[in-house]
């Protein structure tokens, strides 16, 4: 049973994360031969100030 962990920083429509799941399964079950009933596709969000560049979290530095 393939499963995709995807994490991605919080803020998207939850259409756009929807859609990523379908077309995440559809590639995954077309790649690897296996039926979509068995693929699992997790998406985290992840809040701006648990997400850090260059030791700055994306929270400040959005407020820079």
């Amino acid at each position: 049973m393939p499963i995709v962990n995807i994490q991605i920083m919080e803020g998207r429509p939850t259409e756009k994360i929807s859609s990523v799941i379908a077309r995440v399964t559809d590639v995954i079950s077309e790649e690897l031969n296996s039926p979509k009933e068995n693929i699992r596709v997790l998406v985290t969000e992840v809040p701006k100030t648990h997400w850090g560049i260059a030791g700055v979290t994306v929270e400040n530095r959005e407020n820079e």
